[in-house]
């Protein structure tokens, strides 16, 4: 790969930024305790504006858990609240992703009515689902008067705030209900000029969209008493232009930006002495593939990966840890220099918890700072709304001073030094890498950084897909789902089905309207499914009409979720995870019948829109296919159900994979429910212990599956399927690519795409 050339701008809008604006001022703000306490000095200055954009918000999250002397509340709504209180001037606009149930238990429940039920009408809340099915709103943003703007990895919501330090014992470290919480490190920026006034109509746009209404307020023409800069923060960098750079999808005829992605690659091709990479995911193949050609370069850079030890979360770890790993492994092949680390921290005594890195941040040569919301996996370049800010010093020394330090005050973090300590290591030893070789301690005894080398068994890398379904690289086209997932030979008459599925589409629509227009929407709430329930289990074969009750009311497509949920307030989680596991159970195959019956054409009229693409790979595997559309949020329960009835998916093969997709959630928001109950009557260290346990049996349970899911694969890979043996092998096709590209007759663009969708598994796809 030729190296960039450094006589040209790098920054081009249109290509790989949205715009380039300048800033006075620039500060690099590292891990929570430093940007909220300077987010909320700021806040306190705010007169006319305020826009906060985020993947996830919690009102009572506590900007400054150490305290703070302005007189304000501490809970981040009731903070909100009485800013606006004071200064009748003020609107402050939320915008937060709609999100998918998937995360519901990672965050604040009904944030809606928690921000919206005492908001006076100069607080306005907005969830924001406007885009594809299977992305996210992923840009985490403040702008205040549209003259401070704050943009980078860091959301507004429950355990994020911590120090540099990391400490395992750090008392302040407990998220709203007083649990404590691993080690958080992020970082953040603050910009002021015109650059946080063009944030400023990024969000104003961002609102539109979500509301169907654009905003009349110009803040950044009134005449403001105060600057917004927190005079408590020193500036890092003054007098500097800074581009903004987007993720958006293709979505309603909106044309995708992938502007995060191209000046990735720009960087990593300009990149002539070091790459120090800090970020929560690792799995991009497009970038992984840039990455390899730079340390197969015989004047390649250093490159430094700061990652967490792990992945939060037993999902995350059994999808996104398997494909670093595999991304790892690619690296690790091409490194044939030694140039390559792939590092998480360490600090002594956390015992199996991590500092979860989650920033999102690269660093190239001194020269290029690129900050933001971005992840380095297939989502954020393509699939979720991001946005990152990046500064390229060219040839001006003061900046590149100002990138080296941010830089070094990052390293001496992670490495438990001065900064410095690293100045002096990279000066002596003339490169980045040796300088961290040369202060790696012992973790035991000191903070460090440890070298990572993921691996991944056997059995759990042939049951994640190349194509991983979790991180997809294009957006989800629907009606493809129908095309791979029901066979075009399982069509049937439609004679009077077309009749049924209207009156059925007219039915929901009808109480959809009752719920929005008439008081069935007092009625058809939580609070009242738990009444029901409770009438219910006073009559006799209470269970039977339980069960009864739970299967009509899923099939009609109330949010199953709300089922189980009540189900567990009600019943306690013994019964009630009986009752919903087999309320669950029946309804599914009640369902699976129906849309076996209807047929292919019919489901895929009621799907519609609401259903997302399954690769080919997954749609073959019978129970696999089933389990991945239970752990994923990609569509309703009613419509997955009719969608396998009407597909090549065997009863048998669908109700195995709903149990065993479904079992472990089903008994963890029974348990959860019913547990929160408990806890707000009498909170005690026991009441969490339930939780604890119940992550216990969902590892125990993941294993098995696991076990379960990789002997099948191996079962079908032994076996064969028919017409296989006239296909190419995948390592073949790696193979002729990696020939082609090496004689110059493959575009480098093609040759990297091929390079990382074979399915060998030493490889991860994008």
């Amino acid at each position: 790969m030729s190296q960039a050339n450094h006589d040209e701008p790098f920054f081009q809008p249109g290509r790989n930024c949205a715009s380039v604006r300048h800033a006075e001022r620039f500060s690099l703000l590292i891990d929570g305790a430093d940007y909220f306490r300077v987010l909320r000095e700021a806040l306190t200055r705010a007169e006319r504006t305020v826009f906060i954009l985020g993947w996830d918000i919690d009102s009572r999250m506590k900007l400054t858990p150490e305290g703070a002397d302005d007189g304000y509340p501490e809970a981040l709504g009731d903070f909100l609240h009485a800013i606006t209180g004071d200064k009748r001037r003020l609107r402050i606009y939320i915008l937060a992703w709609d999100f998918a149930m998937l995360y519901a238990f990672e965050r604040e429940w009904l944030p809606v009515y928690k921000m919206g039920w005492r908001t006076n009408r100069r607080i306005a809340f907005q969830m924001d689902g406007r885009h594809p099915l299977g992305g996210s709103q992923h840009q985490k943003i403040v702008v205040i008067d549209d003259r401070l703007a704050f943009v980078g990895g860091l959301d507004l919501t429950r355990s994020r705030w911590d120090t540099t330090a990391h400490a395992p014992d750090e008392p302040l470290r407990r998220d709203a209900n007083g649990a404590a919480y691993q080690p958080f490190h992020d970082v953040h920026t603050m910009f002021d000029g015109d650059a946080a006034r063009e944030i400023g109509l990024l969000a104003r746009e961002r609102w539109a969209r979500a509301c169907d209404k654009r905003l009349a307020i110009r803040a950044h023409r009134a005449a403001f008493q105060q600057d917004p800069w927190p005079p408590s923060r020193r500036v890092d960098l003054d007098d500097v232009d800074i581009a903004i750079s987007l993720t958006e999808p293709d979505y309603l005829g909106r044309e995708p930006v992938q502007q995060i992605r191209t000046q990735y690659l720009d960087a990593i091709a300009r990149a002539r002495r070091s790459i120090y990479i800090e970020n929560q995911y690792f799995t991009s193949g497009t970038v992984g593939a840039a990455l390899a050609d730079s340390l197969a370069r015989e004047d390649g850079p250093d490159l430094a990966i700061v990652v967490p030890r792990n992945q939060s979360g037993w999902l995350q770890e059994v999808t996104m840890g398997v494909l670093r790993a595999r991304l790892h492994t690619l690296l690790r092949r091409a490194d044939t220099h030694g140039r390559y680390r792939l590092l998480c921290p360490s600090v002594p005594n956390l015992g199996d918890e991590i500092v979860n890195v989650h920033s999102k941040l690269m660093i190239v040569d001194d020269e290029l700072l690129i900050v933001g919301s971005a992840n380095l996996n297939n989502r954020s370049m393509v699939l979720d709304s991001e946005c990152n800010v990046s500064i390229d010093a060219g040839a001006d020394a003061r900046i590149r001073r100002a990138i080296a330090s941010m830089r070094d005050t990052l390293l001496a973090e992670h490495l438990g030094c001065e900064v410095a300590d690293v100045v002096r290591e990279r000066d002596a030893r003339g490169g980045m890498n040796a300088a961290i070789q040369a202060l790696l301690r012992d973790r035991d005894e000191h903070r460090t950084l440890v070298p990572l080398d993921p691996q991944v068994s056997t059995e759990l890398d042939q049951l994640i897909p190349p194509e991983a379904l979790i991180d997809p690289e294009t957006p989800i086209a629907a009606d493809e789902l129908v095309d791979q997932f029901v066979p075009a030979e399982k069509t049937r008459p439609l004679i009077g089905r077309f009749a049924l599925l209207g009156v059925f589409a007219l039915m929901i629509v009808g109480v959809a309207a009752l719920w929005h227009w008439t008081p069935l929407g007092d009625y058809a709430n939580l609070k009242s499914l738990t009444s029901a329930t409770r009438h219910i289990d006073s009559l006799p074969l209470a269970p039977l009409w339980i069960v009864v009750c739970y299967v009509a009311a899923a099939v009609m497509s109330v949010p199953i979720t709300l089922l189980i949920a009540a189900t567990g307030l009600v019943f306690g989680a013994s019964w009630g995870g009986a009752y919903a596991f087999l309320g669950t159970t029946i309804a599914a195959a009640i369902s699976y019948s129906l849309g076996n019956w209807l047929g292919r054409d019919a489901v895929r009229k009621l799907a519609g829109a609401r259903v997302n693409r399954l690769s080919e790979r997954v749609a073959k595997r019978g129970i696999v296919a089933v389990v991945v559309l239970r752990l994923l949020p990609v569509a309703p329960f009613a419509i997955v159900n009719l969608v396998a009835g009407a597909s090549h998916i065997r009863m048998r093969d669908f109700m195995i994979g709903t149990m065993l997709g479904m079992g472990p959630g089903i008994f963890l928001t029974v348990a959860f429910a019913h547990q929160l109950v408990a806890s707000l009557h009498r909170p005690t260290i026991g009441s969490f212990a339930v939780l604890i346990g119940i992550g216990a049996v969902l590892i125990g349970v993941s294993l098995l599956l696991q076990r379960f899911l990789g002997r099948a694969d191996q079962k079908e890979a032994h076996e064969g399927a028919p017409g296989d043996a006239d296909k190419p092998r995948a390592s073949d096709e790696a193979r002729r690519a990696s020939e082609l590209r090496e004689n110059g007759t493959m575009p480098r663009d093609a040759a990297a795409r091929a390079s990382t969708r074979n399915e060998r598994p030493d490889e991860v796809n994008s």
